[in-house]
C-alpha cells in the first residue's frame, strides 16, 4: 500500500522536535502514525549542515536540565535518548559568560543554584541576598508549571500573578546594581526578550533549565532527530521527506486528508500540525473555522529573527572554551533588539561548536545578532530550499549579507582581537534562511512573542476549532528543547489522557 492509499490514525505535518516526540509517543501507544516533512532533512531546528568539513547546528546550541533526575533527563529517558546522545557538560563555573565594553570582567552564570549564587555573589559583593531572592523566584515560578516538572494535573495559572510581571521591571526591583541587572538579563537572546513586554515566567522557565545543568551535543543536535526517527520507524511509524503540505480537505467538519503541493493526498483520523500557526491557518479553507479565531491566531506577533555568522576556524588555532558568550556594546542589554542601520549590531551571542574529531580546539563558531524580518523586504518573495527549490536572491542579497557579516566581524574582533587571524572561512544566514528551512512566516527565532500585558492571548491550546486537528511545537507552550518536548506531551495528552501519559513517562525515568 502506498503513501496516498493509506489512512493513518495520526498524520503529523512537520518533523520538528514537537512532531517527532508526538510521533514517538503515539507510535509507542499503538497508533498508526505518518510524519510529513517538506525538507530533505528531518528535525526542524535540530537540523545541521556542513561547510568545509565542519558541522554547524542551525538552532540547538546547548541544552539544559539533562543531569540525572532533572526534568529533560526524565523526558529524554522516556524517549529512549539518554543512553544514545553524545553529550558534553559545559563549564560548571561559567557555562554562559556576559561581557560589556570597557569592562575586562567576564560575568559568569554557573551551573547549580548554589554555585550560581556563589559565583555571582563573588563578582557582586553585597548582593548575595538579592541574588538568592532572584533564584528563589525562578524556582517558585517553575513549580507552577506541572508538566515542566513531570507532574500531572494543572494549577490555576490564571491566578498566578507572575504571568503579568515584566521581566525587566522584576529584575530592576530586586537590585539597584545596574551591572547585576544586565548580567541577570544578559542571556535574553535565548528568548528574544523585549523590555516592557517579555513576561517573567518566560525568562524563568528558560534560565532555570540551564542553571540546573547545561550541555552541548557533540557533533550537532541532529542526533536527537535521528534517534527519534529511527525509533518511530522501528515501532511501525512512517516518516516521509519532500512532502510539503498545501491544504486540508474536509468531509463535513472534520479533516479527511492533507493535500501535498504535488497533488498527493494523505488520509487520517487525527491530524497534528507542527507548523507555524499562520501556515496552519492558511491550510484551512474559509468556513471551517470562525474568522475571529483565524484572525486571533494570525494577528499574534512573533519574536524577532536573527542574522548568523558561521565561522570555520583555522585548525588548531583556538583552544576549546566550554562556555557561550553574550557580549553587549551598550549599557542596557534589553536595547540590543532595538537597532537601526547605523547602530547594528549592538552585541552578539556566540556559541562555540564542539567536534569529537578535534576535542582540544574549537573548529567553528556560531555568532548571532538580532535582525528584523522587515530588512528582508526586497527579497522576501524568493523561496530558496535546497535541493527542491533552488532560487537565487541575487547580487543585492549577497552584498547585504557580506555587509552585515563584516559589521558583525568588526564587533567580534573589537572584543576578541585574537580571533582576527584565525578565520579560515565564513558563511551567513538571514531571517529568510530561517523562514524557508524552518517554515515560519517571518523567520521567527522562537515563535509567538509572549506579552505580560495580555498573557492569555499567547496561551495556545493544542485543540483547534477543527475537531480532529491538534497543534504542537514551540508556539504551544514554550520554545527550546524542553519547552517543545513538553508541548508534545500536552498534545498527546488530548488523545491519551494526561495522567496516563505522565505516569508512563515517570515510570520510564
Amino acid at each position: 500500500m502506498g503513501l496516498t492509499d493509506s489512512k493513518y490514525d495520526i498524520v503529523i505535518i512537520g518533523s520538528g522536535l514537537g512532531g517527532l516526540c508526538s510521533a514517538y509517543t503515539l507510535s509507542k501507544e499503538g497508533y498508526k502514525v505518518c510524519v510529513l516533512e517538506k525538507n530533505r532533512q528531518l528535525g526542524g531546528s535540530l537540523q545541521i549542515f556542513s561547510r568545509d568539513k565542519v558541522i554547524f547546528d542551525t538552532g540547538i546550541h546547548y541544552i539544559g536540565g539533562l543531569s540525572e533526575g532533572q526534568n529533560l533527563n526524565r523526558y529524554f529517558k522516556y524517549f529512549g535518548l539518554m543512553d544514545k546522545l553524545k553529550l558534553k557538560q559545559m563549564d560548571m563555573d561559567g557555562f554562559d559568560i556576559v561581557t560589556f565594553p570597557n569592562d575586562p570582567i567576564e560575568y559568569k552564570h554557573a551551573q547549580g543554584y548554589d554555585n550560581f549564587i556563589r559565583s555571582l555573589s563573588e563578582q557582586f559583593p553585597g548582593e548575595k541576598e538579592n541574588i538568592e531572592s532572584y533564584c528563589n523566584k525562578m524556582r517558585e515560578i517553575c513549580s507552577f508549571f506541572p508538566l515542566y516538572n513531570l507532574e500531572a494535573g494543572s494549577k490555576d495559572l490564571l491566578a498566578a500573578k507572575f504571568l503579568e510581571i515584566d521581566t525587566k521591571v522584576y529584575i530592576e526591583s530586586i537590585t539597584n546594581n545596574k551591572k547585576l541587572q544586565n548580567v541577570l538579563a544578559g542571556t535574553n537572546p535565548l528568548y528574544a526578550g523585549e523590555a516592557n513586554k517579555t513576561p517573567l515566567y518566560v525568562h524563568a522557565l528558560v534560565v532555570n533549565t540551564y542553571i540546573e545543568s547545561a550541555w552541548k551535543c557533540l557533533d550537532g543536535g541532529a542526533q536527537i532527530a535521528k534517534h527519534l526517527s529511527d525509533a518511530i520507524k522501528k515501532m511501525g511509524g512512517e516518516i516521509h521527506n519532500y512532502c510539503e503540505a498545501a491544504k486540508f480537505n474536509f468531509s463535513g467538519s472534520d479533516i479527511k486528508n492533507v493535500e501535498l503541493t504535488d497533488g498527493r493526498t494523505i488520509g487520517g483520523k487525527t491530524f497534528i500540525s507542527n507548523c507555524d500557526l499562520s501556515k496552519t491557518m492558511d491550510m484551512i479553507e474559509p468556513g471551517h473555522i470562525r474568522q475571529a479565531y483565524r484572525h486571533r491566531i494570525q494577528s499574534i506577533q512573533n519574536t524577532t529573527s536573527s542574522f548568523i555568522l558561521y565561522i570555520v576556524l583555522k585548525k588548531g588555532t583556538l583552544p576549546y572554551f566550554n562556555h557561550n558568550k553574550y557580549h553587549y556594546d551598550i549599557d542596557d542589554v534589553w536595547d540590543a533588539i532595538n537597532y537601526d542601520e547605523d547602530t547594528w549590531p549592538k552585541g552578539y551571542a556566540m556559541f562555540p561548536q564542539y567536534s569529537s574529531k578535534n576535542p582540544g580546539y574549537t573548529d567553528s563558531l556560531i555568532v548571532m545578532g538580532y535582525m528584523k524580518y522587515s530588512e528582508m523586504e526586497a527579497w522576501a518573495d524568493v523561496i530558496n530550499i535546497i535541493p527542491n527549490k533552488v532560487n537565487s536572491r541575487g547580487e543585492s542579497y549577497e552584498e547585504f549579507k557580506e555587509r552585515k557579516s563584516q559589521l558583525l566581524f568588526k564587533t567580534l574582533f573589537a572584543h576578541m582581537p585574537h580571533l582576527k587571524g584565525n578565520v579560515e572561512s565564513y558563511y551567513s544566514s538571514t531571517p529568510l534562511t530561517y523562514r524557508d528551512y524552518i517554515g515560519s512566516r517571518d523567520g521567527t527565532l522562537y515563535g509567538i512573542a509572549k506579552d505580560f500585558r495580555d498573557p492569555l492571548k499567547t496561551f495556545i491550546s493544542p485543540k483547534t476549532k477543527v475537531p480532529n486537528l491538534l497543534l504542537t511545537g514551540q508556539n504551544l507552550n514554550l520554545h527550546g528543547v524542553l519547552g517543545v518536548t513538553v508541548s508534545s506531551v500536552v498534545t498527546c495528552s488530548e488523545l491519551l489522557g494526561q495522567e496516563y501519559l505522565i505516569k508512563k513517562i515517570a515510570e520510564a525515568s
